[in-house]
């Protein structure tokens, strides 16, 4: 029944209305840019997550760098999955059986399809880390992701510490603190911070899989709406909208510079 057909809306969002919200709310030309994005709360885009991407490479210039998480957070001991568990005497074959990562084809999981569409991308590079690896666009891309440590997975050998070092900016593209990976550099960067044993499948020196273990610092995001809810306080957040979206833009060196005093008084 044409009685039935939805009301019309108006003009979707367009790569070219993106760049112009990511100009006013201050994303740098030249500069380097670590992207975590919920891109449902964008609204309609056409040409969806390509066309942000464009609008992103499009502000940032020829000179600038585009960086997105690309984990794989599937890849880890079964011992440590609760949603949902799996029996004990799975394990092992769980273990053996599980795919090794490529930085090549292993999908991330749970990073959203702006990342996805980064880490596709031709011409992008990404960490060789089995868990928490970031693809890049740009030409710091190499510099930025090369040499990923498996050991402290995010901390001085990955690439927050890279982005640091670049004095890089954080764009939470309708995604909030808890999205803030930069924030858990600042747990590396504690006295002592508790550790854990963490596994994953790689691939073996001479092909094959092999699932590999290391000691690495315990993450804990839990907390990181609450960091980052002070954090917005110091003024040191710019916020405004892309497209539907509400964003924050940061420098990364004043986020994870706060989080280290932060948790420091907080855990």
């Amino acid at each position: 029944m044409t009685g039935d057909r939805p009301a019309p809306v108006g003009m979707p969002h367009t790569r070219s209305s993106l760049a112009v919200d990511l100009r006013d709310l201050g994303v740098r030309p030249g500069g380097t840019l670590l992207v975590h994005a919920t891109l449902r709360s964008v609204g309609r885009v056409l040409g969806d997550s390509r066309a942000v991407v464009e609008a992103l490479l499009d502000v940032l210039g020829p000179d600038g760098t585009l960086v997105v998480p690309t984990h794989t957070p599937h890849n880890t001991d079964p011992a440590s999955w609760i949603n949902p568990p799996v029996f004990e005497r799975h394990w092992p074959a769980i273990r053996e059986q599980m795919p090794p990562f490529d930085p090549v084809i292993s999908p991330s999981r749970w990073m959203g399809a702006l990342a996805e569409q980064v880490r596709t991308w031709p011409g992008a590079m990404r960490s060789n880390h089995p868990q928490v690896s970031f693809a890049a666009l740009g030409p710091a891309a190499e510099a930025i992701v090369g040499g990923h440590a498996r050991t402290a997975m995010l901390g001085e050998t990955s690439p927050l510490a890279r982005l640091y070092e670049r004095d890089a900016d954080v764009l939470l593209l309708g995604a909030g603190h808890g999205s803030n990976t930069s924030l858990h550099l600042a747990e590396y960067r504690q006295p002592a911070p508790p550790t854990e044993r963490v596994g994953s499948a790689v691939r073996a020196a001479g092909g094959g899989q092999e699932f590999v273990w290391w000691t690495d610092v315990v993450l804990d995001e839990s907390d990181f709406e609450r960091l980052g809810a002070e954090f917005d306080g110091t003024g040191a957040v710019r916020t405004g909208r892309v497209g539907n979206a509400a964003c924050r833009l940061m420098r990364q060196r004043a986020a994870v510079d706060f989080a280290v005093d932060w948790i420091t008084r907080n855990r």
